[in-house]
């Protein structure tokens, strides 16, 4: 029986860039963290004593002989990948899915670890990311970039380089101070609605080519932010850079934000936060703010308290937890 625990990720600056229809061209950069809210899954071996061969347990449970048999897209093309058989599979997850924070990319790189591990295989965390992106961008055919998959699989605050040749994934050296502060100065609330991020980006990936100078920019800001970070003078102006890399986003697609999402942002924005955005392709799901201490209370306050999620940064990525055999 194995167990992971693999991290969700805040994506800060340069997402869009990471869809290949635009970094196989122009090159693409993000700017993430991990933090520690994680998805769990467990994989043990299911004797043959059932009158079944598999079975998946997640908000309802799939019992099976045949992975087609599966309504689960992911874990269906996942056991047909790895060629394994007679598996249980338990899943469970500290925030709820269609939330912008990579829920569906946590449970692909957590589970394709522990199918390795169940084979006696051990792969690399790039190796991970790349398999979990094969399967939901090329098995599952599901629309959307290669962020998500790279930053749960390694952890940390980094900058992710995309292009043509592959990936980068080069960790930003701030200081412990700084990166306490920047912390502590970010909000994350949940909006009360979810997403189908596979919809959003399929519109935003239909626009891409109507869209390469606000992708340039937003790609340029990558840079600006990391600077703002590492030299940790003024990280205020990192949340006003947030507001305006959600404005550049917002053009991307009208899929993006809602009414009901401007009037959450614009009310944030009035009682005191500098800047934010959607996480994740956009249209419901978490808000993250930047927000100075002395107005924390004052943006809090327009908010359902039970909505606010504390969290703090994480750099394990992901991470057996349990391995106790087969």
């Amino acid at each position: 029986m194995f167990t992971t625990r693999t991290p969700f990720r805040m994506s800060f600056l340069g997402g869009g860039t990471d869809f290949p229809a635009y970094f196989n061209e122009y090159g693409g950069c993000v700017l993430s963290a991990t933090f520690n809210k994680y998805s769990y899954v467990t994989v043990r071996e299911l004797p043959a004593l059932f009158d079944y061969k598999n079975q998946f347990t997640y908000s309802k449970i799939e019992r099976f002989n045949s992975p087609d048999e599966l309504e689960h897209p992911l874990v269906r093309e996942a056991l047909k990948y790895i060629d394994i058989d007679r598996v249980q599979i338990a899943y469970d997850a500290d925030l709820p899915a269609r939330s912008g924070i990579g829920s569906s990319s946590s449970f692909a790189v957590g589970l394709l670890n522990e199918l390795h591990l169940l084979k006696g295989e051990k792969l690399s965390k790039m190796e991970l990311a790349k398999e979990a992106i094969y399967l939901e961008r090329v098995l599952c055919n599901e629309a959307g970039g290669v962020q998500d998959q790279l930053a749960v699989a390694f952890g940390g605050l980094n900058k992710i380089t995309f292009d043509a040749d592959g990936y980068k994934i080069l960790p930003i050296e701030i200081s412990h101070k700084s990166k306490k502060q920047f912390n502590e100065n970010l909000l994350l609330v949940f909006t009360g609605f979810s997403h189908f991020s596979g919809e959003v980006s399929v519109a935003q990936q239909n626009n891409i080519p109507h869209k390469i100078s606000e992708l340039n920019e937003m790609k340029s800001l990558v840079t600006e932010g990391e600077k703002i970070l590492v030299s940790g003078t003024d990280l205020d102006d990192f949340g006003k850079l947030l507001d305006y890399t959600w404005q550049l986003k917002r053009t991307l697609s009208d899929r993006i934000s809602t009414d009901e999402i401007d009037e959450l942002y614009s009310a944030a924005r009035k009682a005191g936060a500098l800047g934010g955005k959607i996480l994740g392709a956009g249209s419901g799901g978490f808000m993250l703010l930047y927000v100075p201490q002395e107005r924390r209370n004052d943006v809090e306050n327009i908010f359902d308290p039970s909505r606010i999620i504390p969290f703090e940064f994480e750099d394990d990525g992901t991470k057996l937890i349990y391995g106790g055999g087969k």
